[in-house]
């Protein structure tokens, strides 16, 4: 399997937020490396995506599409930085 970096979620999150989500920048629970969503690495593309820490390789984000919703799992993350509307 090839890997690919978090950019490659950028569709997926658009649909669930107003703005591109890979320059918002997460602090990883497990080590504190802090880093823009698209410095992820992604795992399984067929049942969801599984997005890691660089650094340490701790699963950060989890995004899983069903037929009528998407399921987002940032427990992996201590913080995200999201920027404001205009900013």
């Amino acid at each position: 399997m090839k890997e690919l970096d978090g950019n490659a979620m950028a569709g997926d999150l658009r649909e669930i937020f107003a703005f591109d989500v890979t320059a918002a920048r997460y602090t990883c629970a497990g080590c504190g490396h802090a880093e823009a969503i698209g410095a992820l690495m992604l795992w399984g593309q067929e049942m969801g995506r599984v997005a890691r820490c660089p650094h340490c390789d701790d699963v950060v984000l989890r995004l899983v599409r069903a037929t009528d919703r998407v399921f987002l799992d940032v427990r992996g993350a201590v913080r995200l930085e999201l920027p404001l509307a205009g900013s």
